[in-house]
């Protein structure tokens, strides 16, 4: 396993990027705006399990694929860009889902499990993530103690419940701006303000560079 200096060093490497707002922060944020505090929150959930599976095709090597071949970068780039766009036409259309009551917002069970796998797909279909694994993980490893691919999902692992805890509080903090204005007209202009920023993320994601 990583020694205690290596793991908080970890830990306080992912703080400083988690804590500067980005693409799960928007993504979180936009859901938010356009269906309030619960599926927020099942949304920012869904999207850390989501980053701990690309720290899994990191650990067990997709993420050098993916980093070799300019071809597999670009088959997740945009599968990924094309998802985000479709969920922000898809939060734009939703005038139910717009106009329900905060306490109506989870909806049944089978409707929570679809958010957090709306947001299990986007984090997992990032390929930055996954290169993003692939340059850090490796320099917290302690080769001397343990399996690094276990060493890797640890890592990776506590990144996720880290950005899990961050991107909470973001949907939240979105989320109870959004209650305050409870009137439909203001409600509906900020959700339709979230589907719109999906939709942006979706088309900077896919206009995005590869690193």
């Amino acid at each position: 396993m990583p020694s205690t200096a290596q793991y908080l060093g970890f830990v306080v490497a992912a703080l400083i990027l988690i804590l500067i707002p980005g693409p799960s922060v928007m993504f979180t944020v936009s859901r938010a705006l356009a269906y309030g505090r619960t599926q927020a929150v099942l949304t920012a959930w869904g999207n850390a399990i989501g980053t701990f599976a690309a720290a899994t095709l990191a650990a067990v090597g997709l993420g050098a694929l993916i980093q070799e071949s300019a071809l597999a970068f670009a088959v997740v780039k945009y599968a990924g860009a094309a998802y985000l766009v479709f969920l922000g036409v898809k939060a734009l259309r939703d005038r139910k889902g717009l106009m329900a009551a905060p306490e109506d917002e989870a909806g049944s069970p089978k409707r929570a499990l679809a958010t957090m796998a709306e947001g299990f797909v986007v984090g997992m279909l990032n390929p930055k993530t996954i290169l993003f694994f692939l340059a850090i993980l490796p320099q917290f490893i302690n080769t001397g103690s343990g399996s690094a691919t276990v060493q890797m999902l640890l890592l990776g692992a506590t990144f996720a419940a880290l950005a899990a805890a961050c991107d909470t509080v973001w949907g939240l903090v979105a989320a109870a701006a959004r209650d305050v204005l409870r009137r439909p007209r203001p409600k509906l202009i900020l959700s339709r303000t979230g589907g719109t920023a999906l939709i942006g993320l979706g088309i900077a994601a896919a206009a995005g560079e590869r690193a």
